[in-house]
């Protein structure tokens, strides 16, 4: 989704490096203002190129963490589904199996009823989810908690002693660890990259210091320097930068 905008970005770092060059063998090159004299702009690519990278290393991160938090929870479904299948064997009243079985259909995204089971279901403080919004309880996050609520209730339940280690109560609170853990992670560096992202585009389009603003007013200068048909001002002129927005 981000590819265009990202070479985007890339380009007007790589023409500012580009411009900065031409500009630096223009004997008349001698601009009145800081901004654009080819040191500060040799400063600036380095900045914005800098800034590049540390974006393109916070997108990588938050890509291997959003695998590494799909991989832990590719087999919460087939868990949760074990995991009933053992309290159906040992016994458990109807209504405790049926509150079991209301937090895997949560979680696996098959519930489909809209009033809670029983009064014995523990308090969440939330109603159980309509068909309406079923879908907007499976993000991440919700089917870690279920899942937390589904241990918590097997802690209780002195009949669940499975004798499958994946199963085993140590285990699985275990696990519930690590899927909070890997949204945590993911919601980290998804932050961590949001904040890279909002420095970079202040180097490359704020609205007087930016990249872009700079481009702009380079062109500016040469053109009052050799005209605006000049070759240098067709040079310069034809190194493209564009604006976010």
């Amino acid at each position: 989704m981000s590819s265009t905008s990202e070479v985007g970005h890339a380009k007007n770092v790589a023409n500012l490096q580009k411009i900065t060059q031409q500009v630096s063998t223009y004997s008349l090159y001698n601009p009145p203002i800081a901004d654009i004299t080819v040191p500060t702009l040799q400063v600036l690519y380095n900045d914005a190129n800098a800034k590049l990278t540390e974006v393109g290393d916070k997108r990588n991160a938050n890509k291997n963490a959003i695998v590494a938090r799909q991989t832990a929870f590719e087999n919460l479904s087939s868990t949760c589904t074990s995991i009933i299948n053992v309290l159906e064997i040992v016994g458990l009243p109807q209504g405790t199996l049926d509150q079991a079985k209301y937090f895997t259909q949560t979680i696996q995204g098959t519930n489909n009823k809209k009033t809670s089971p029983d009064s014995q279901q523990p308090s969440t403080d939330n109603p159980q989810p309509s068909t309406k919004n079923s879908t907007s309880r499976q993000s991440f996050t919700s089917k870690a908690e279920n899942f937390g609520l589904l241990v918590q209730m097997l802690s209780t339940l002195p009949a669940y002693t499975p004798n499958e280690d994946n199963l085993k109560l140590q285990n699985l609170s275990t696990y519930h660890e690590s899927l909070k853990a890997s949204t945590l992670t993911v919601d980290q560096t998804e932050s961590e990259l949001n904040t890279k992202i909002i420095e970079r585009d202040k180097i490359l389009y704020a609205e007087e210091a930016g990249v872009y603003a700079i481009s702009l007013k380079i062109k500016k200068y040469v053109k009052s320097l050799y005209g605006a048909t000049s070759p240098e001002f067709t040079t310069v002129s034809a190194i493209e930068f564009t604006n976010r927005k």
